[in-house]
């Protein structure tokens, strides 16, 4: 049977195959036939001498630090010496450089010891400040949320991220510790272990294997696995009118095969196995039942490459790449029933901009289904326009499913701890993020932000509180105002603390006009 599921999958998307062959980037240079002889790594420490940090912060800093190891680089690096020159995999390289989340600066180019002698790639980076103690503080409509621990994102210098802190929200309070290793045997296998300890419950997962580390690559195989008893908290015009206690245990395997697969392109064919227990069962109950599911899925993934690389975008002071690239999913989901996973992007591109649409939907016993348009504009120096839609709907949510814009961060800024929630939820959100100044001292950039957003979330069904008229049943409120942008420039992690001081305008809801919130920005 998955072999005539597969079959058929790929007779309905080869129109989308010769599609994104046709969008896919042309073949590389001349340039191309020519082979790498050596690497060479360059990595430099958080601060360089020509920097304005006064001398003595840039000293402790640097001496504080241990340098991203020289054979991180190499192994994340796609071409090797020998091999032929591809600028599609010198690019990808940089990005993969990136996405390790350790330096402020990366390039990745090629030199000749002289006219016309040995080709060499050469990776140039520049490490941040990793160790980063966390005292953090956000507060939205009288609803206050913090967090104090220490975060490691480059351990000994090995791109290993480790993660203790302790918070308490409006819900809970949570112990987190966190192990990520993206290179953790071998070049390319990732190991992520994550634990949960929780004043209502316990959470552990955990996940291993090796993904499609590149546009190119021929296969992957990853593990992962999820066990919680945790407490499941409903709200409702924000309150909270059910409490339900989760049992989950998960165990599975999803890996996939490229049946095309270049430095431009792919189609690839994906299959996955999984066992689960999972229970909800009533606060204080005296049994708990036992229900076990085990889901097999399959389906084709096809797409071509296109990224952006910005600044001053979500953060300061570093390059971003934005993934432009069309793609699409489709798989089939086979449980008690029949069910479907299907999403996909495209985008329209312009020196210093672009437009991003994206969808995806799920559906089995639940199902969901969430579109997003962004707009984003860099055309006025200085300033950064975004322009950003939603919307999305869920229909039979199992506890804890259904759309809540607090635990999401995609909703108005300056509404409290789950004012919206619900089975439909919409955003619609303006900001023009203006930089004032990047060189703060060489640690901090300061912007400013005027905003207009309007969405919510609500139930279908939603009816109107005692003693009131009838009402519209979308429950979504809009805000106005000018938040104040701060970010680091040496921080490996680029977020963006924001203040926001603004108006309210909303349907049905009580509340002060005029609010001010603390919080990390939004990330588009």
């Amino acid at each position: 049977m998955g072999g005539v599921v597969l079959a058929l999958l790929v007779a309905v998307t080869s129109p989308f195959v010769q599609l994104f062959a046709q969008t896919a980037h042309p073949p590389s240079s001349p340039s191309a036939h020519q082979t790498i002889d050596t690497i060479i790594v360059q990595n430099g420490n958080i601060f360089d001498r020509d920097d304005e940090t006064p001398d003595w912060v840039a000293h402790l800093a640097n001496r504080l630090h241990v340098r991203t190891r020289p054979w991180v680089i190499r192994r994340r690096l796609l071409l090797n010496s020998g091999d032929p020159f591809d600028s599609a995999r010198v690019a990808e390289s940089e990005r993969a450089l990136r996405s390790l989340g350790v330096f402020r600066s990366v390039r990745v180019d090629t030199v000749r010891s002289q006219p016309g002698g040995q080709l060499a790639l050469r990776a140039v980076t520049s490490d941040g400040w990793s160790t980063q103690p966390q005292a953090s503080f956000s507060s939205a409509a009288g609803d206050k949320t913090w967090d104090v621990g220490l975060i490691e994102k480059n351990f000994l210098g090995t791109a290993t991220q480790l993660v203790v802190m302790y918070g308490r929200n409006p819900d809970r309070t949570h112990l987190d510790l966190d192990f990520v290793n993206q290179q953790f045997f071998g070049r390319r296998t990732i190991l992520a272990l994550r634990y949960r300890d929780l004043s209502d419950g316990l959470r552990g997962e955990w996940r291993f294997g090796l993904p499609f580390h590149e546009t190119a690559a021929p296969h992957s195989l990853e593990t992962y696995g999820e066990a919680a008893r945790e407490r499941v908290l409903q709200f409702r015009d924000d309150s909270l009118v059910n409490s339900t206690l989760h049992h989950v245990l998960r165990v599975g395997v999803i890996g996939g095969i490229a049946a095309h697969a270049t430095s431009h392109s792919y189609t690839r064919l994906w299959g996955g196995l999984e066992w689960r227990r999972e229970d909800f069962a009533l606060i204080g109950a005296t049994s708990v039942p036992y229900s076990v599911f085990t889901t097999a899925r399959a389906g084709i993934e096809i797409g071509s490459v296109r990224f952006q690389v910005l600044e001053y975008f979500n953060s300061y002071a570093r390059r971003e790449d934005v993934d432009l690239s069309p793609t699409f999913r489709a798989g089939l989901v086979v449980q008690s029933g029949v069910g479907y996973e299907v999403s996909g992007q495209t985008s329209a591109v312009w020196k210093r901009g672009f437009a991003l649409l994206n969808l995806a939907a799920n559906g089995l016993d639940t199902t969901r289904t969430l579109g997003q348009l962004t707009v984003v504009s860099q055309n006025i120096r200085g300033h950064t326009l975004i322009v950003h839609a939603e919307g999305g709907v869920v229909t039979h949510p199992k506890p804890g499913s259904e759309f809540d814009p607090w635990n999401s961060q995609r909703g108005p800024r300056l509404f409290g701890a789950h004012a919206f929630t619900g089975t439909r939820t919409t955003w619609f959100v303006f900001e023009d993020r203006v930089l004032v100044a990047d060189g703060i001292l060489g640690l901090m950039a300061v912007g400013v932000a005027p905003f207009l957003e309007y969405g919510g979330a609500w139930y279908a069904d939603e009816p109107p509180r005692p003693g009131e008229p009838p009402r519209e049943p979308a429950r979504q409120g809009g805000d106005a105002g000018l938040a104040l942008r701060l970010g680091p420039t040496r921080a490996v992690r680029g977020d963006v603390a924001e203040m926001a001081f603004g108006y309210r305008f909303e349907q049905g809801m009580p509340g002060k006009r005029w609010a001010f919130t603390v919080r990390k920005g939004f990330s588009f």
